[in-house]
């Protein structure tokens, strides 16, 4: 694998991608390399407290506009203070979610906003993942996991079933959209046979 490469984990909620990530982040590190293994929202000190702000409460909380805002700020801490110094360090950075996630969750699910997440993206943000791996969930089954974890982070999950239908579309699509990038994993299987598809993916991108 090429130094300082970055890649992201995208899905509904309780896809298995937050697992997959981290058992990726260790084969790699078994492997010698030096990998950072992170998380959105979040993964700085500044990004971590605007977290507890969108994942947490009522659903109805914030509109979709001021959680493009929110997040875009996340984001940027992030990437200053965590993602672009790991990566200029030739550091592999492993995300679990990160600008796709708002195209879909803000841009597409709870308004036509799309255009208003990718303008702000390019003006505040500017980086795109060398690989995304999406894990392809059933939205019924993919809920149950994720409200099975009985976290106080749930904000997302309360909005039932159909926004996580509208979401996996969503996915898909925006996986069709940037073919380059983007590589689909049916996780509707055994957590084992989804990590073997995982490795071979990020293998064949190293060749």
């Amino acid at each position: 694998m090429s130094l300082g490469m970055f890649l992201t984990f995208e899905g509904i909620d309780g896809s298995g991608k937050s697992t997959q990530a981290r058992v990726l982040a260790d084969h790699l590190r078994g492997l010698g390399h030096d990998v950072v293994l992170t998380r959105e929202p979040g993964g700085s000190p500044g990004a971590e407290e605007i977290r507890k702000l969108v994942l947490e409460g009522d659903p109805d909380r914030w509109s979709a506009e001021t959680e493009i805002l929110l997040f875009t700020a996340a984001r940027r801490d992030h990437l200053e203070r965590t993602i672009q110094p790991a990566l200029d360090a030739g550091k592999i950075v492993i995300c679990d979610r990160f600008a796709d996630s708002t195209r879909m969750y803000q841009g597409l699910s709870r308004g036509d906003l799309r255009d208003t997440v990718d303008k702000l993206h390019a003006l505040m943000i500017g980086k795109e993942p060398d690989l995304t791996i999406l894990i392809d969930m059933d939205p019924a089954t993919g809920l149950t996991r994720a409200k099975s974890r009985q976290t106080a982070e749930e904000r997302f999950e309360d909005f039932g079933e159909a926004l996580q239908v509208r979401m996996r579309n969503g996915f898909l699509a925006l996986a069709a959209e940037f073919p380059d990038r983007f590589r689909v994993i049916d996780g509707n299987r055994d957590i084992d046979s989804v990590t073997r598809d995982v490795i071979a993916t990020v293998e064949a991108a190293r060749a």
